[in-house]
């Protein structure tokens, strides 16, 4: 029983970082492609996406 706990405690590890890794593909992936001009106090600030 010991050698089957540790066996499902490996899939829901892998099955975790599955997970992780799909979403943070997709939050960039969804990331708004472009420049970012940002004007305020400190001066006009210009990034690429």
């Amino acid at each position: 029983m010991n050698r089957n706990n540790g066996l499902y405690l490996i899939i829901g590890a892998l099955a975790v970082v599955v997970i992780g890794l799909g979403y943070y593909v997709y939050q960039e992936e969804t990331k708004p492609k472009g420049i970012e001009l940002n004007i305020g106090r400190g001066g006009v600030s210009i990034e690429e996406n």
